[in-house]
This record gives C-alpha cells, structure tokens and sequence, in this order.
C-alpha cells in the first residue's frame, strides 16, 4: 500500500506529469527559495527531491514581498509534441484589500533539471494558471478570473486564453468559461486536459481549507459549456452537498470532518499510467485536534482513480473521501535515496533540501570557507522580508528531534546565531547565542516573536564560553522547547515550553498557505558580515506518530 502524504510537511498544490517511465510532482513554495521543488518517482510510491526550477533570486525578486506571497501553484507539464517541460507558475505580489495582484509565467526546458528558459509574462488575470497541449498543437491556458467587483461571486471564475508560442504571448483576452462543478463556491486550481474528444476541467472548490475538494466538468469544445460530473465532488475530505458560494473565506472549520485523518484534500492533478491506471495527486493537511491547526502545512498526497465506462473520472475504491491508505500501482517497485537525517556539511556544495525566505541560501551559506562546515554570514533581523540568514529544512512530523553544532564568538549585541523554529518572519521562536553587555561575554537566551509580539526570555538566559555549543530542539506534539550542551552528551533545557500548533496557517496573522520550519540562523545587523559555523545539522523525525 501507498501510506498519505507520500510527501509530508510543506509541500502544497502538487502537480503531477509522465514522460516515459518518471513520473514528477512540483509544489508551491511561496516566498522561499529555491522555488519549485520537483520529485521523482517511478513507481508512484517513493519519491526523491529531485530538483528545483527556480534558483535565480535575481530574476525571480521575492525580497519584500510578506508572507504567503511569492510562487504559488507551479503547474508541470511535458509536451510530448515537442519534448519540453512547460512549467506555468504565479508570482504572487499583493493581497491588499483582496485585490490579489498576481503575474503569471511561462518557461520550457529539454530536461526536468534544466536550464530552464528566460520566463515569458503570461498575464495578470489571476492566480493558478496552468496550460493545455491540444493534440493540434495548439496551447491554452486557465486560470482563476480573480473577482473584485461589488455584486460578483468572489472569488471568481475559471477563464482560458490561448497562447502562441510563436508570439510569445497570449492572443486576446482571457474569458471566463467555468463557474464550478458544486456550490461550495471558491473555485480555482484548474488544470485543463484531454481524452477520448472530451476536454476535462479539475478544479478545487470550496476554498483551501476545510471544505476543498476536487471537482470535474468536461466539453467536447475548449471553449465550453462545460457539463458538471454528476458525482462531484471527486475527492474531499467532507463528502455531501454544500453551498457555500455567498462566503470567500477559505477556511471553513466547521466541515472538519472528525472521521478523516486527511483534512482540506483538494487541488488535484492527475497521471495516467501505460499500464491504464490513474492516480490523482492533491494537497491535503492533518490538524492539531480540537485546535484545527495545520503545523505541517498543506501536504502532498495521493489517490488511486479510475475511469468509468461513461467517461468520468472517480476514485477507485468508487467513493470521495481521500484515504490514508491507497493500493500500490502495478509499476515495478523503484525505491530512490530520501533526505539524509544527518547532514556533516563534507560535500563539496549544500544540499538540494535547504530553503531561505526570499534569497537563496547560498547568498549566505558557504560549504567551501571551513571544509566540514557550513559558514553562515549574518544579514538582517530574522523579522526582515529583506535579507535574512535562515538556512531552513521542512518539517514533517511534529514528533522530531533537531541538533546541530555551533561555533559562533558574537563581539557586539547585534550579533546573534542559533536553532530556529520557524513560521514566517513574524512567528518563529529563536535558541540564540549572542553578546550580553549585562553579563559582559556571551550568553543563551530565547526569543520568541508571536504574531509580531517580541519577547525575549531573559529569566532563562546562561553565559556561556566562546567554544562550540550543541544546539537542540525537541518537538513532542503539542510541546516544544530547546535544550544546549558543551558535549553533546548531557543536554540541560533552556527557556520555556512552547505550544507547536501555534506555527500554523490558522494561528499565525500575518501569513497563510505555508508550514513550519526547523533550522540554522545567523543575524549581524552592523555589518552583514559576522559568521557562525555549524558542524553538523541532524533532523531526526518520527513520520509514523499521527499529529494528535
């Protein structure tokens, strides 16, 4: 069996596309960097970090954007007409006052690994875009019609466009050709494609939150009308009927469904097999209970589907509601190497599964100045949507250990290193080490910002010696707290216990859509040039512990 999510922690909006016998899956990574991650797998059950699209922070300008904006659903395709992957993707700039001012783009490349080409601007119609190959070459692209006007349906509708290669460009107008395939109102995600003369089109609706599900409707003209599946919705995890079309608010907690382990699955995409099988990938998320808080983000899971003899698309085991567990595919068993545990910073250059927010980390991550060591040069206040030195792994389980071993002389108070646990620049809590004027050398103390509220745990705070200190943080479900060691054999806790499922989409104000991450920080706020170097950076996580 295929046990959910087969990509757990912050892994949202999956696509997924064949070429030949690999199968890859691109997900949404909002402001951090690099962007895009793509996975690999061959037989639809293990699957390996593959690459990422985007790593040009130049091109790509996500500094300052807040959080939750930056690239959002990445749709991956592989046109067999030409040999390219196309990969459609949205930047994300504002949310204010509900404007939601996106620009979305295209670029193509021989190999899923790249290099990928110079982006070409698509438009700004709305969000979650993504592009149909015809077989008689031609290329249309949908997306969400994003609706501001007063006395409309919010948030919009699904529009289409052709696009030319030739040109470069869009020709004409988006217009709008699909209002939904239930009433549970806020539609969007749609991925557009064709089988058997009929054009299909998967949305989610119901908004990325507790009432998201997978719909379909299908036309035997591009441009519509486009007739309901008369079982919609597909996939969920609330099934049954709702109309939700008068409210915009995504969240909708009061469709948890307290019999599902997978919650707010939806925004799906799916992959025919040579075999005849078909799998649909969608994100999905498991709360906190009662709390309803998602720490791990929106995960990426995935469903066995069939075809039915009158051309609908439906689970296999013929019902919606998403399963944890889901039957193995008939593809020859491929398993592919996972993320190390224990990263000693030996290679020759970072590892493909370290994120920053808004630049990348090589910015400020150097594997090459202490051979054994990852040097971190200190930038901004880790509050900053500048240039901030966090080198950040997903979380994803909320049952982990994290440690790592620090060399770091602070000379003056502005210069800080350590563990983090991290949101987004307004949530995180922060085991540093840094120069005490009180105490005249440097010291260990807490910092915790929440929802913009600083506090700094000075009543825990130790001096310690400018010699290397091991760095822990134990995160035990609900509960979360830092601990410190000169040797990495007897460990002392410092600071309070901190609630997990606080650093969450549903507790944190100031960002949504993302999870949380664990890592390795260093701040100078004079000089942006005082370093710390970390010996190693061990994650040791327990995916078998559910989250409650």
């Amino acid at each position: 069996m295929i046990h959910n999510p087969i990509i757990p922690g912050f892994n949202p909006d999956p696509c997924i596309c064949r070429k030949g016998d690999d199968y890859y899956l691109a997900v949404s990574t909002f402001e951090w960097f690099p962007g895009i991650p793509v996975y690999h797998s061959r037989d639809l059950k293990h699957w390996e970090l593959l690459t990422h699209v985007l790593t040009d922070d130049a091109a790509v300008d996500l500094k300052k954007l807040p959080s939750a904006k930056g690239i959002w659903a990445p749709c991956l395709t592989y046109c067999e007409q030409e040999g390219m992957f196309y990969v459609v993707y949205g930047v994300m700039n504002s949310m204010n006052a509900r404007y939601f001012d996106v620009d979305n783009f295209l670029i193509t490349a021989r190999d899923i690994c790249g290099p990928w080409s110079e982006p070409v601007y698509l438009h700004s119609s709305g969000f979650d875009a993504s592009i149909l190959h015809d077989d008689d070459g031609r290329n249309y692209v949908v997306s969400l019609d994003w609706e501001t006007r007063a006395g409309y349906e919010k948030p919009g509708a699904i529009c289409m466009v052709e696009y030319s290669p030739e040109k470069k460009g869009i020709l004409g107008y988006p217009r709008r050709v699909w209002h939904g395939g239930t009433d549970r109102g806020c539609i969007e995600a749609p991925h557009l494609t064709k089988r058997n003369g009929y054009y299909y089109l998967m949305c989610a609706e119901g908004g990325t939150g507790y009432n998201h599900c997978v719909t379909m409707g299908r036309s035997q003209n591009v441009w519509g009308p486009y007739e309901r599946d008369p079982q919609n919705p597909i996939v969920t995890s609330t099934p049954g009927d709702s109309n939700e079309r008068s409210d915009p608010d995504h969240l909708k907690p009061k469709y948890f469904n307290p019999d599902s382990v997978l919650q707010k699955s939806g925004h799906g995409s799916y992959v025919e097999l040579p075999t005849g099988e078909v799998y649909l990938v969608h994100l999905t998320s498991r709360p906190f209970v009662p709390e309803l808080r998602c720490t791990l983000g929106r995960e990426t899971a995935i469903q066995k589907m069939m075809w039915t003899q009158d051309g609908w698309l439906r689970m296999a085991d013929g019902g919606s509601l998403a399963q944890v567990e889901v039957p193995e595919s008939s593809l020859p068993e491929y398993p592919l190497p996972t993320i190390p545990d224990f990263d000693d910073f030996d290679e020759a250059t970072l590892g493909n599964f370290y994120y920053a927010p808004r630049i990348m980390p090589e910015r400020f991550a150097d594997v090459t100045a202490r051979p054994g060591y990852v040097r971190l040069r200190g930038q901004e206040s880790r509050t900053s949507l500048n240039k901030v030195s966090i080198l950040a792994r997903k979380l994803t389980s909320v049952y982990a250990r994290i440690t790592t071993k620090m060399e770091f002389r602070p000379e003056v108070h502005q210069h800080s290193a350590g563990l983090i646990l991290y949101y987004d620049n307004m949530n995180y809590v922060n085991l540093r080490k840094y120069y005490s004027e009180t105490l005249g050398q440097g010291a260990l103390s807490v910092i915790q910002i929440e929802n913009g509220e600083k506090t700094e745990f000075l009543n825990s705070r130790v001096a310690v010696e400018d010699c290397p200190v091991y760095l822990r943080l134990q995160i035990q479900g609900r509960k979360s707290w830092f601990e410190w060691s000169y040797d990495g054999e007897t460990y002392r806790q410092i600071g309070m216990i901190f609630d997990t499922t606080k650093y969450s989409d549903e507790y944190c104000k100031y960002g949504e859509f993302t999870g949380a991450m664990v890592g390795i920080t260093c701040a100078d706020k004079v000089k942006h040039s005082h370093y710390a170097d970390f010996d190693f950076f061990e994650y040791v996580a327990d995916l078998e512990k559910p989250v409650d």
